[in-house]
């Protein structure tokens, strides 16, 4: 299957040991397993057509659909063209941006951040899931998706983030706000590196101390390469 990466963003420049926010999704998803090509979206680089690719991961980014960046009018277009054209998968600002390209809400939410090892309760099972009743993966966003576009359900969500993941009924879509692809040690040195000017101690402390114990990045892989594989 030929999978393009949006991307949008990377990891601090004060974190260059870590990988692009491209390969973290090949290795969750399956780096062997497609043919990716990576579009260098925060640079104005769009696929030709939404046919290029089968489909296309939206990345996380340090950037909010609010502000004015010259990449964001022409991503949303894209997701618009892209619509029953190619499947789309949203990680974080991927979750919103597709939200918002297709007439949903997003904003800086007056709750603050949702960071660490967030819990989803899953509310709607599906045909590419296995069953499961929770998500547990890392957070890292103070934006939140406020309205839901047409024609898509949430399929897990936490009172925190009601809105957290989403399943279109109209087109082959899926979003979650959470990041599946942060291993823990990059989400607790990003944590680190945002500590004392975008986090106080306390909340450093606190989600850092969320990552213990197993997660569901891998379940959370398996499910998005299930759902861009079936019917395929």
């Amino acid at each position: 299957m030929k999978i393009g990466v949006l991307r949008i963003g990377g990891p601090p420049t004060t974190l260059p040991q870590f990988a692009s926010y491209p390969d973290m999704m090949m290795e969750l998803i399956g780096r062997e397993a497609h043919d990716w090509r990576v579009f260098a979206t925060d640079e104005l680089e769009l696929p030709p057509t939404p046919e290029s690719c089968d489909a296309y991961v939206i990345t996380g980014s340090a950037a909010g659909l609010y502000e004015n960046h010259a990449w964001i009018p022409p991503l949303l277009e894209f997701i618009r063209a892209a619509k029953g054209r190619a499947k789309l998968v949203g990680i974080c600002f991927g979750h919103q941006a597709i939200a918002q390209a297709l007439g949903g809400r997003v904003v800086n939410s007056p709750k603050g951040w949702a960071v660490g090892q967030n819990e989803y309760r899953v509310v709607r099972q599906e045909p590419w899931m296995d069953g499961a009743e929770t998500l547990r993966l890392p957070a890292s966003h103070q934006d939140q998706l406020v309205e839901l576009p047409p024609g898509a359900e949430v399929y897990a969500c936490s009172d925190f983030t009601p809105l957290g993941a989403l399943v279109y009924r109209d087109h082959p879509t899926i979003s979650i706000q959470l990041h599946p692809e942060f291993q823990p040690v990059y989400a607790k040195a990003l944590i680190e590196a945002r500590r004392g000017h975008v986090f106080t101690d306390e909340q450093a402390d606190r989600a850092i101390a969320s990552y213990t114990g197993p997660d569901d990045r891998e379940r959370m892989g398996r499910w998005i390469n299930a759902f861009l594989t079936q019917d395929a």
